[in-house]
């Protein structure tokens, strides 16, 4: 009752406000609106790029007061976008915000208007009204025009015709664009001067400006210019000239080769600033009575060859072919000896010459093409015939080197060796001879012929002595030896031959004995005398030994070597005793060889004293002496030694009567005192004297001086011998004469070797000095030579001498006369009267004493032209008559020859051409003499009345020809006045709007003249008649615009029909004009128009036809008379019809989606055209994708975009791709369709690489297409068809973590996808693809990065670059983490004591708050089959789990790595997420495998233990513990499954073939409960189950085993996935019948992996880590299969704990 009072209270209350709100509302219900009138909508304009804050709106009247102390209304902006508008309210004023930015109605921004609502809210009684702001964004001329290319090209033929369109490459979307509006958008094209190419603007034109086709102005000619830049400047149309904004380009315009040039022989040397070739003579020797067999084919110096001039034909296909051919020669039966090829010019001999009839052929060969081109080539072919013997012999070797014994007799053969075992053979050969014939060749030695010879016959020769050779006097000999067939000689050939030594010199003794005199103080050792011996051998044969045979007594010893006798050791020398010693010296060959000598020293003792001589060390001293050696050299040092040491004074006594030597008389020293010269003097023999001033105190020793030889004379010519020579040209061997040098040294440096210093390619010098000409002089070409001839010596640094010749070449008559000109053309006019000469033609002779002469060679000519035998003038024999040619063009070519009336050589040729001009015979004249026409009284201006017409019987193509008209102003001149002929057509037209009396005739003279010369003309007369209005049809429209006509429409189809009337006549109907190509008929009785051939829309949209209703009278009189009545127009519409289908842009559509991208993310855009329009060309895509699992899309499209999206989160599917095609319909979905391939990879940063420049990231944005384009062109070279894809474009990463960011810079982020693969290409490929094209990628970078922009380098994606330095950082750190770790370990012993204690007090307590994040109660059948995979997913296959069910929010699903062949490179064991919770809203984010992110259990959603129980099937789940209902057990119940291997699906399904590799918890021993403990990891956290102890076959575990199976089951990514409603979180068991379950399924994955770090995929199929370590959950700790876990089982006592750590991931485990 209580309620009900207060009810009835309130509802009183309510009234009465009500009430008091109705009536201020009647009070302020005109606030808020509008004060003006008009439309309700405020639009107002502005300019784009105004500046911040321009005012938009000066006030917006609006009603009401929004400021002071009591406001009526409140006013605010709504909708507005970008917040572009700013509302002052009290003043109602709208301003521009565009703070930091621009307002830019050009793309990218495109902000064509904007829209915003002013909301009123009238605060007194709330109501609310929006008033529409609408602001125009007038566009401004901000943007230049923009070329689509940097440079555009195009290839013009030389020959095409002045005023053809060249190029229209600027037409549609190809030139320049500008983004602006209207006339500030419009592009028109206009040529600019070139500095740099100053011809390109008058070659080339742009007539029509905006459709930018360029025409060419003036002929082009690739042999002088064969590329033209042409620099095209785009120009907006801005109204205001001054602000016209322009840009350039430049067309590069190439011009191709045409066939305008004849062909040239080669070599071609140009005549001085023409392009044409001096005559050009090809040479030829020929020996006589030569097989032809042995010459064939001939070789012709330089080879016959002719090319076209034009040489760059393209196709090449088109280029013409050369035809060769032999014109004329002398001797006049030259045909029976030669023959040239016709294609290939190749020469060849028929039958052998015979000298003494021929000596040389003259011939002219011409080369034309094959095409019939006008301009032939000549050349001159010279043969000569030479004598048989004209080969030069020859040696088989270059040099050669011999061996000879110097005791060898007379007579014996050089040997090739040193051991004398075969003779030295030299082989000289001649081309004359066969090979196996004597050549009979004379060789002669050019030194050294006194003591060699050489046999003078056979092929093969040999060296024998002349006379006997003594290697002591000469070791060496070099010399020349040079062979001659008496004509020709060979190449001079180096022969050295060695003399070996022979034992044939004994050792010698300077003395007979010698008188030696010893003291009886002398101590054993001392030096009693040094013998010497002389052997002249070398080796062994000159090594000499000593040895004392008689007479010493044993008082005595000889060194063998030195020849030192001295006291033996321990022998008294006694006063009186004398010796006498016999030594003999021998040399060291061999016992049968050796030879020796001796001498007798007599030696006596003397008392001591100090009277004894001074003595030389030796009695002979030897030595060689350079004759270059300097004045005051030291040579020789000859002390002596004085036993008693008185002073010595050394004199020469004997030898040096020129006192060349000095000697120390002090010192003993021997120096050089005047210059040596081995010419004058070779050897000294000086005896020198050793005296200590006693008169018997005096020894004496002999110095052997050799003076050695240097190079220091030159060679010196003969002066007596001829210097000024002569011979003749056109000789080739020829003796022009000799020289001789002579040099005073010895040896190789006195040897003379002759050489040219010039001209060496025109004369030879031999070995003796004989001077021949090397070729065939022509005088022609020179006359006179100085020919210097150098002599050298043959040392290592050769001396030289020079002499100078003067050779003088005779003249012989061997040139023919050469017209100044290779042909000749010349215009005559055909009226010519006979007799008048019309041409000077020019011939010149270089030969000497030449006598040129002229005539006509072509015997047709003859009877036309007559040429002048000795002035060359050429004249008309009779006039010629242009109409008797039949070629188009009237022209006579014929050959003249000019010829030397005093010589034999053969005529020179040119070719004369003379064109006929033609002088109009003829006048024009008329078909009739009478034209009759009509005409309307109201005719209109250029109405047709009738046409005349005139032939002209000069040749057709000539000036003479062309017949134009035009009216006679004298004789008829008012008819003059309105009516005309056209010039060229002979249509009558009037000149006026005619308004003239019916019935009425005009008389018009019309004339008919030429363009000949002189100009004939003809006249006729036209009659017209006005006629009566009555007789002319009239329409009863002016315009008929019938229905549009379909394209399909069939032939037939009736489109519209005319209609016209006439006074008593009947209509006769025809189409006048707009059917040329005769598309429409029109029924000239009924006036139906039809369609009568197809129609296409696309091809033309519209017809405009003129028809013309004429009366029966009129047509028949074969006349038509237009008037404004009696023609109409007929607007005919094309209507378009769906009949193209749609064309992809490409048939391969390549994209890339990262691992991380979010939903409905933005993946590629797909593009199709259709020629057709409107409806029928907007497309409608759609997706054709194949099955994935839980009803997922995968992708989605956008319908009339092409705008692919993701639709599915791609966590860990990284190296996965996706195949599927799109479709594309026109007419919105309703009409045609085709389709393309889309290929989509999944990636992440692992794949990518960051290109860094030095340019903002908003310049890379403008122009990311470009460059993007140029990136996968280097891509693409590696691997083909691979696409370059942006994954973002942000300001540049740089510092310590990639932390700091520089805006002026930027880091553009791209990988590639290989379609070969369908996978992103690897990043250090793609790393080295373009790094190693770094500097080519900058340069084509440069025109879009702007001046100084480029890529500074291509790095490693932040986050892997991070992953890595972490990776480093704890390697660097591990060492000192253990060292700590050992010593918290020590210390904090009684800390885990302590924890260990209060662990089990807590147990209870803290099970109780745990939870496990098991499955939800009893799904689907976790058997069920997935039947929505991706088909197509490479190399592996990807898994789902869980299906979608109604409200149902969406939980991490088992996508095992293995299974999707992730390689991801992020191992699932690092905290690589940060994040710990993370949301499960549907479609949003899937959880990365191996993310440490927790899942939040539900609060009472679980039992606290359960146990495993097996099913029918043999599979095991879990079941709830100590639930009261049997039935919501089973629904809770939760499949587990065992896959050890990877092999098994967490379906249940077997997905391994081979049952070996399976590894399931098949125990025979368990029962349908199995009492233990099953660990669920899943994220890090675990889930523990209760049991009770097992049979006698499980055996309890230690708790620190259980902690090493904790580890176990984290490492192999124990999963379990679970589907929770958000609205059961708070509910308990009691509420399982209203959740919403899913199936949930647990997947053990135990498999030991080894060292090569490789999983097993499905299938059996291996996959190795990547270089980035991309691997799934490292496995190597796990060594026991799964089914020992039965073996390790805990009591019940000793259970897994998951406290509050859990988020820390440290599972506890009691102890």
């Amino acid at each position: 009752m209580l309620q009900r009072f207060c009810l009835w209270k309130w509802l009183a209350v309510g009234i009465a406000i009500a009430t008091i709100l109705a009536g201020c509302l009647a009070q302020n219900d005109e606030d808020c609106k509008l004060a003006r009138t008009g439309p309700p909508a405020t639009i107002v304009p502005i300019d784009e790029e105004s500046q911040n804050g321009t005012v938009l709106v000066d006030n917006m009247l609006i009603k009401g007061i929004a400021g002071g102390p009591d406001p009526t209304i409140e006013l605010s902006l709504k909708d507005n976008v970008d917040y572009w508008v700013i509302l002052d309210p009290i003043s109602q004023r709208l301003y521009l915000n565009s703070t930091g930015r621009i307002l830019d109605r050009d793309p990218p921004m495109s902000i064509q208007s904007i829209v915003v609502q002013v909301q009123c809210v009238n605060k007194k009684v709330g109501t609310i009204i929006n008033h529409e702001v609408r602001i125009v964004v007038r566009d401004r001329n901000d943007n230049s025009p923009q070329f689509q290319q940097q440079r555009y090209h195009v290839a013009v033929n030389e020959l095409t015709p002045v005023g053809t369109t060249i190029f229209t490459g600027f037409s549609g979307n190809n030139g320049a664009t500008d983004i602006d509006d209207g006339p500030n958008g419009q592009i028109e094209y206009v040529i600019r001067y070139n500095p740099n190419d100053k011809t390109s603007n008058r070659t080339f034109d742009i007539p029509l400006t905006l459709s930018g086709a360029v025409v060419l102005r003036e002929r082009l000619n690739y042999e002088e210019k064969t590329r033209y830049f042409v620099i095209v400047q785009a120009n907006d149309r801005a109204q205001n000239l001054n602000e016209r904004r322009t840009s350039t380009t430049t067309l590069t315009v190439d011009v191709l080769d045409g066939d305008d040039l004849g062909p040239m022989f080669l070599p071609c040397v140009l005549v001085n600033n023409t392009r044409d070739c001096r005559p050009l003579t090809y040479q030829v020797s020929l020996p006589e009575l030569t097989d032809p067999a042995r010459v064939n084919p001939i070789s012709v110096t330089p080879p016959i060859q002719a090319i076209d001039q034009d040489r760059n034909i393209q196709p090449p296909s088109d280029r013409p072919g050369i035809l060769y051919s032999i014109l004329v020669g002398t001797p006049e039966d030259y045909p029976q000896y030669f023959h040239m090829n016709l294609t290939t010019a190749v020469l060849t001999l028929l039958k052998p010459i015979n000298r003494d009839l021929h000596q040389k052929f003259d011939l002219v060969i011409k080369a034309e093409q094959d095409n019939g081109h006008p301009l032939p080539a000549f050349a001159n072919l010279h043969i000569e015939v030479l004598d048989e013997n004209n080969q030069k012999p020859y040696f088989t070797r270059s040099m050669y080197e011999g061996f000879i014994l110097e005791s060898s007799p007379v007579g014996t053969t050089i040997s090739d060796n040193q051991n004398l075992t075969s003779p030295l053979q030299i082989v000289v050969l001649d081309n004359d001879v066969e090979e196996t014939r004597d050549p009979q060749l004379h060789l002669f030695l050019n030194d050294y012929s006194m003591f060699f010879t050489v046999t003078q016959s056979g092929i093969t020769r040999y060296l024998t002595l002349l006379q006997p050779v003594d290697r002591e006097v000469q070791q060496l000999y070099t010399f020349s030896m040079t062979a001659s067939d008496g004509v020709q000689e060979s190449v001079p050939v180096t022969v050295n031959i060695l003399v070996i030594d022979a034992n044939d010199n004994s050792p010698t003794f300077s003395n007979i004995s010698y008188n030696v005199k010893i003291y009886t103080d002398m101590r054993p050792g001392e030096g009693v005398i040094k013998l010497t011996a002389v052997d002249a051998d070398e080796g062994p044969n000159g090594q000499i030994v000593y040895e004392i045979l008689a007479g010493d007594q044993g008082d005595f010893i000889i060194n063998d070597r030195t020849g030192l006798i001295t006291i033996a050791p321990g022998v008294v020398l006694s006063v009186g005793q004398s010796y006498a010693l016999t030594v003999k010296a021998s040399d060291s060959a061999p016992p049968a060889q050796r030879r020796s000598s001796i001498t007798t020293v007599y030696v006596e003792v003397l008392p001591p004293n100090n009277q004894s001589p001074p003595r030389f060390p030796q009695l002979m001293y030897s030595l060689e002496v350079s004759e270059a050696m300097r004045i005051g050299a030291i040579l020789l040092n000859l002390q002596a030694f004085d036993r008693e040491g008185d002073p010595i004074r050394y004199l020469i006594q004997n030898g040096d009567p020129q006192q060349v030597f000095n000697l120390s008389q002090s010192s003993g020293l021997l120096a050089l005192g005047r210059p040596l010269d081995r010419e004058s003097t070779d050897r000294y023999i000086l005896i020198v004297t050793a005296s200590d001033g006693r008169p018997d105190g005096t020894s004496t020793a002999t110095v052997n001086i050799v003076v050695t030889d240097v190079n220091d004379n030159g060679p010196v010519f003969d002066m007596f011998l001829p210097k000024n020579l002569s011979v003749q040209e056109e000789e080739a061997n020829a003796f022009v004469g000799q020289v001789r040098a002579t040099d005073p040294d010895a040896g190789v440096n006195g040897q003379v070797h002759y050489s040219l210093a010039n001209f060496n390619h025109l004369f030879r010098i031999t070995s003796n000095g004989s001077i021949y000409t090397a070729v065939k002089l022509n005088r022609e070409v020179r006359d006179y030579y100085e020919l210097t001839v150098e002599a050298t010596d043959r040392a290592v640094d050769p001396r030289r001498s020079t002499l100078t010749l003067a050779i003088k070449v005779l003249d012989i008559d061997d040139n023919s006369p050469v017209f100044t000109n290779a042909s000749y053309t010349v215009c005559v006019p055909e009226n010519l009267p006979p007799g008048t000469v019309f041409l000077q033609l020019e011939a010149k002779d270089v030969d000497l004493g030449s006598d040129v002469n002229y005539r006509i060679r072509t015997q047709e000519a003859l009877q036309y032209f007559a040429l002048n035998k000795y002035t060359g003038e050429l004249s008309l024999l009779k006039s010629l008559d242009y109409e008797s040619f039949s070629d188009t063009e009237a022209t006579f070519t014929f050959l003249v020859e000019a010829f030397d009336s005093k010589g034999t050589m053969p005529p020179g040729l040119a070719t004369v051409t003379v064109r006929v001009k033609d002088m109009n015979d003829y006048s024009p004249v008329f078909s009739k003499k009478l034209y009759r026409g009509m005409v309307a009284p109201d005719a209109v201006k250029g109405t047709i009345i009738t046409t005349v017409s005139a032939e002209d019987h000069d040749p057709p193509g000539t000036p003479a020809s062309r017949v134009r008209y035009k009216v006679d102003v004298v004789q008829f001149p008012y008819s003059a006045s309105i009516f005309d002929v056209d010039e060229n057509s002979g249509r009558v037209v009037t000149r006026v709007n005619l308004n003239e009396e019916p019935s009425t005739v005009f008389k018009l003279v019309v004339i008919a003249y030429d363009d000949g010369d002189p100009v004939k003309f003809n006249t006729t007369t036209v009659e017209i008649a006005v006629l009566q209005p009555s007789v002319i049809p009239r329409f009863t429209q002016d315009e008929y615009r019938p229905p549009p006509v379909s394209e399909s429409a069939p032939k037939g189809t009736v489109v519209t029909v005319v209609t016209a009337a006439a006074l008593n006549q009947t209509i006769v109907y025809s189409i006048v004009s707009g059917n040329e190509e005769d598309v429409f008929a029109i029924n000239n009785r009924t006036g139906v128009i039809s369609v009568k051939k197809s129609l296409d829309y696309e091809s033309v949209k519209s017809y405009d036809l003129r028809v013309q209703a004429d009366s029966l009278q009129v047509v028949r009189s074969n006349l038509r008379v237009p008037s404004k009545s009696n023609t109409a127009k007929v607007f005919i519409e094309v209507k378009d019809e769906n009949d193209h289908v749609p064309v992809f842009t490409k048939k391969l559509y390549i994209g890339g989606v990262s691992e991380d991208a979010k939903m409905f993310s933005s993946v590629l855009k797909v593009k199709a055209d259709d020629k057709d329009t409107g409806n029928y060309s907007a497309m409608q895509y759609r997706l054709i994708i194949p099955p994935i699992k839980d009803g997922k899309e995968g992708f989605v499209i956008e319908a009339y975009t092409g705008l692919i999206k993701t639709a599915m989160l791609f966590k860990n599917m990284r190296r996965s791709y996706f195949k599927f095609q799109v479709i594309a319909t026109d007419n919105y979905g309703k009409g045609l369709n085709s389709k393309a391939e889309v290929l989509v990879s999944v990636v992440n940063q692992l794949d990518m690489q960051v290109i860094v420049s030095n340019v903002p990231p908003t310049l890379v944005e403008q122009n990311k297409d470009q460059l993007i384009g140029i990136l996968e062109r280097y891509v693409q070279d590696q691997i083909p068809g691979a696409a370059v894809v942006v994954e973002s474009i942000g300001a540049r990463r740089f510092g310590d973590g990639y932390s700091e960011e520089d805006y002026t810079k930027s880091d553009l982020m791209v990988y590639a996808i290989d379609p070969q693969t369908n996978r992103a290409i690897m990043r250090n490929e793609l790393f080295k693809f373009l790094d190693g094209k770094l500097l080519d990628i900058n340069k084509e970078f440069q025109p879009y990065l702007g001046q100084g922009g480029r890529i500074l380098e291509i790095r490693t994606p932040d986050v892997v670059a991070n992953v890595k330095k972490q990776a480093q950082a704890v390697g660097y750190t591990e060492g000192a983490l253990l060292a700590l770790a050992v010593i918290i370990i020590l210390c904090c012993m009684p800390a885990i004591l302590i924890v260990m204690v209060s662990y089990r007090q807590r147990q209870a307590e803290c099970a109780k708050t745990a939870r496990i994040q098991m499955a939800l109660p009893a799904g689907k059948p976790a058997t069920t089959a997935a039947n929505n995979l991706y088909e197509e997913l490479g190399d592996s296959t990807m898994r789902g789990y869980a299906q979608q069910e109604q409200q149902q929010l969406l939980r991490p699903s088992l996508l095992r790595p293995e299974e999707l062949s992730m390689e991801s490179g992020i191992d699932p064991g690092q905290e690589y997420y940060g994040q710990d919770y993370y949301s499960y809203e549907h479609g949003y984010e899937l959880p990365q495998y191996g993310s440490r992110r927790r899942l939040l259990s539900p609060s009472g959603m679980y039992d606290e233990y359960g146990e495993v129980v097996v099913e029918n099937d043999g599979g095991y789940c879990y079941s709830p513990h100590g639930s009261t209902a049997e039935e919501w057990a089973r629904k809770k119940r939760i499949k587990l499954i065992v896959d050890p291997e990877y092999e098994t699906s967490s379906t249940g399904e077997d997905s391994a073939p081979d049952s070996s590799q399976r590894n399931r918890l098949n125990n025979p021993n368990i029962q349908n409960n199995i009492n233990g403990n099953i660990y669920i990891a899943q994220n890090g956290s675990v889930v523990r189950t209760r049991r009770v102890c097992l049979g006698n076959n499980l055996k309890v575990t230690s708790p620190v085993r259980l902690g090493k199976q904790f580890k176990k089951l984290d490492k192999l990514a124990v999963t379990h996935e679970e589907n929770v409603p958000l609205n059961t979180l708070s509910k308990g068991p009691s509420s399982s019948d209203k959740m919403n379950t899913r199936p949930c399924s647990v997947s053990f994955a135990s498999s030991t992996i080894g060292a090569e770090n490789i999983v097993t995929k499905p299938g059996g199929s291996k996959m190795k880590s990547t270089e980035e370590q991309e691997s799934v959950v490292d496995n190597e700790d796990v060594k026991e299969p799964l089914e020992s876990h039965s073996e390790h089982t805990q009591s019940d006592e000793e259970e897994l704990w998951m406290g509050p750590w859990n988020n820390l991931h440290i599972p506890m485990t009691k102890l």
